[in-house]
């Protein structure tokens, strides 16, 4: 296993460090290109994954983990995502518990702690498969790469493309997957201390580790078992020293068994077999949980694994392909999200951007040749292993063994990119070996690349801080992504501006004439801005486009009701309840339907529908209390208020209604503590004060009504009736004050 010393290594324009420093100065780049993120927002897949997902509430049993996907729906659920990724949902709740809430800095500051511990760890990575696996005579393993791995560790820690794994929080099931690969490779190596002479002999125990490493990493992400595959060639071509090319031709031209075995030693294929053994337990258990099979993506997410024409199939994957290599080498045009229309389909063998992929086959060709049939032992061992972690970890997202759900996704790149570093590494050495004497000018050349790259992880991180710079950024890169327009409206319309979200809603539907969510929020702003009429078509068209679509069929619902259409709005709604069994919001609005048609009994029936779906359903509670009380129900009105109470002990609302039906049924005493209870949750209330002035006025405490009277007013001078009764009040007291002797 002992390599010798790598010549080109020297001749690198960097420092020759101790292995603890050059580890101290990788993770001090990789915390300087993405410091700036630790007190960014939630974003993006941030909202689903984190802040609405229960699993991360200390409150929800902690099982409920195993048995739900990375989004929190039940794997067993047609509609779940079946990402299963326990470990990366647990230290989100670990985050939560610590920090006492969903507060977003301690879950930054863990994803830029994982990077710079990821990046640091690379330099053994990168001095293993670049100088070899040597140890001294105290056990201590040697770096034959020294600046080599250094270089190439420099160089993962500040590549761009890792901003969204690192500044997204969200990808911390990439970092987290990335660093059990890295512990169960170089778990994998310590199975060799023994030297290339003892190559036959290895220990179980190690092995066994890795395994459960590689375990660990598919549970932080189902990427993470690619780790076999590395650990395989790496024994294959450092720990065997086998020539792939040699022993292939021996294998096609039928030599001798004993030539082949001569290369393939027993420890090998009992190595290989216990890998093999691992990786199939693996997927096999990966497959029973993911329970009803793998999970159904839509011609929007990945567009061309829809394409009817197997050669073009093959080709826009090809595309795709391509399309990563140069994010990878030219991390500039940077994106959220590249899909729906992103990356337009090509649709004929003539078109223009085949060339690319062209460009990219002839250049992964070369690269092969000289990793397989290069004379330098070295060269083919370094070029063959990098190809293999560039290659390998990407398998997953290669649409190759199963449809993927995206067209390209940075993230997916995070452990591939070491493949990239470590061959740009190499790349930079050899030029560095040839052109030793304008050594100034490589060291400038060198530190310029990793300026920019340091740069543009800046930037880029920034960016990520918040959803409106992070989607606002992606219109120049991807103008044509609908979900790019689609998010720039949403957070307009998140932050009070309907008038610019509605442009960019329009132009998401433009783009994509059946993007139903546009039309569903499109809809929903036309509906808020009483464009009745435009907000019917649209949400008609979304429903009929996915007739499955329950929030659309809710909000048709809803303005239909605004449309006096009432016969159809209950259509609607129940169309909406078909699709989506629990469905409380839903049910409160047609009870809301059924109390505009009088239909008092299906009203109560559908609030109190929404109350068991949803039990904190404050406004259903409220709208029977208040249905009880208009109709002269005071006694159910009664029991239904304190029912609810018992679970919103804090509405103020509740409090309101329950006073005025106390107040009704003569119990003054308890109406008034209601009263005054909802104005110690909302004291600016002019309506509670209003109210609490009425009681007081029939109760014959004038004075205390005289004082909650002029307090409603003053909150709320055209109040309807209070001025009135005010009036009537200060009447009553200016004759009790006549009548009154001195």
């Amino acid at each position: 296993m002992a390599q010798t010393e790598i010549n080109w290594d020297q001749q690198i324009p960097l420092p020759k460090l101790s292995p603890f420093h050059a580890k101290i100065a990788v993770a001090l780049v990789a915390l300087l290109c993405f410091i700036n993120s630790y007190d960014g927002d939630f974003v993006f897949d941030d909202s689903e994954a984190i802040v609405n997902n229960k699993d991360l509430n200390p409150a929800t049993p902690l099982n409920n983990i195993w048995r739900n996907d990375f989004w929190g729906s039940n794997l067993s659920s047609n509609n779940s995502h079946k990402s299963y990724r326990p470990l990366t949902v647990l230290t989100f709740r670990l985050n939560y518990l610590m920090a006492g809430g969903l507060h977003p800095v301690g879950f930054h500051v863990l994803n830029i702690g994982l990077h710079s511990l990821i990046s640091a760890l690379m330099i053994d990575m990168f001095s293993i498969l670049i100088g070899g696996l040597a140890y001294d005579g105290n056990g201590n393993r040697l770096n034959h790469a020294p600046k080599a791995s250094l270089l190439a560790g420099l160089l993962f820690a500040a590549h761009p493309v890792h901003t969204e794994s690192v500044a997204g929080i969200v990808g911390r099931a990439d970092l987290l997957c990335a660093l059990f690969f890295q512990l169960s490779f170089l778990t994998y190596c310590k199975a060799f201390r023994g030297g290339r002479e003892n190559e036959e002999k290895f220990s179980i125990h190690w092995i066994a580790v890795s395994l459960l490493l590689c375990a660990a990493a598919m549970l932080c992400k189902e990427q993470g078992i690619t780790v076999l595959g590395v650990n395989a060639a790496f024994d294959v071509l450092l720990i065997c020293n086998v020539n792939v090319y040699e022993l292939s031709q021996r294998l096609f031209l039928r030599r001798k068994a004993e030539d082949v075995s001569e290369r393939v030693k027993t420890g090998l294929l009992i190595r290989l077999a216990l890998l093999a053994m691992g990786g199939a337990s693996l997927l096999y258990a990966r497959w029973r949980i993911m329970g009803t099979g793998p999970p159904a993506f839509t011609e929007v997410d990945n567009p061309a694994s829809f394409a009817e024409n197997v050669f073009l199939r093959i080709v826009n994957y090809n595309y795709y392909y391509s399309l990563n290599a140069w994010v990878l080498l030219c991390p500039w045009w940077l994106c959220f999200d590249w899909s729906m229309g992103c990356v337009p389909l090509i649709k004929s063998a003539f078109d223009w951007r085949t060339a690319w992929l062209l460009l990219l086959w002839c250049f992964l060709i070369g690269l092969i040749s000289q990793a397989l049939c290069s004379q330098d032992s070295q060269r083919r061992r370094t070029l063959t292993l990098g190809l293999v972690l560039l290659v390998v970890p990407f398998l997953p997202a290669c649409n190759i063994f199963f449809r993927v759900g995206f067209v390209i996704a940075e993230r997916v790149l995070y452990l591939s990119s070491a493949g990239y570093c470590l061959l740009l590494a190499y790349a930079l050495g050899h030029c560095c070996g040839r052109w030793s004497r304008h050594k100034g000018l490589l060291r400038a050349s060198l530190l310029a690349l990793l300026c920019v790259y340091v740069a543009r992880c800046a930037l880029r991180s920034h960016q990520w801080r918040s959803e409106q710079s992070l989607f606002t950024s992606a219109l120049s890169v991807c103008p044509l992504n609908a979900k790019v327009h689609y998010n720039v409206g949403k957070n307009l319309a998140d932050r009070g501006n309907t008038s610019a979200a509605i442009k960019y809603y329009r132009e998401a539907v433009r783009l994509h004439p059946t993007y139903v969510h546009a039309m569903n929020n499109l809809g929903n702003i036309l509906k808020e801005r009483n464009e009745l009429v435009e907000a019917e078509e649209l949400l008609a068209k979304a429903v009929l486009i996915q007739p499955d679509f329950a929030a659309a069929w809710m909000n048709l619902g809803i303005v239909q009701n605004s449309l006096k259409k009432f016969k159809e709005a209950e259509q609607s709604y129940w169309n909406a309840i078909h699709f989506r069994k629990k469905y409380p919001d839903c049910y409160y609005n047609l009870g809301r339907l059924y109390a505009d048609l009088n239909r008092h009994l299906d009203a109560l029936n559908a609030w109190r529908n929404a109350t068991v779906l949803k039990p904190d359903h404050s406004l259903a509670w409220n709208n029977m209390v208040i249905l009880l009380d208009n109709t002269g129900n005071l006694a159910q009105a009664e029991a239904i208020g304190r029912e609810a109470l018992k679970l919103l002990p804090n509405d103020h609302t509740i409090m309101f209604s329950l006073a005025n039906v106390l107040g009704k049924l003569q119990k003054f005493k308890e109406s008034e503590g209601f009263f005054l209870q909802a104005l110690r949750i909302n004291p600016n209330a002019a309506s509670c004060h209003g109210n609490l002035a009425v009681l007081y006025h029939r109760w014959g405490k004038l004075e205390l009504a005289k004082k909650h009277y002029e307090l409603s007013l003053k909150l709320d001078p055209e109040a309807p009736g209070t001025r009135d009764n005010y009036n009537m009040l200060r009447r009553k007291l200016d004759q009790l004050y006549r009548t009154t002797p001195p």
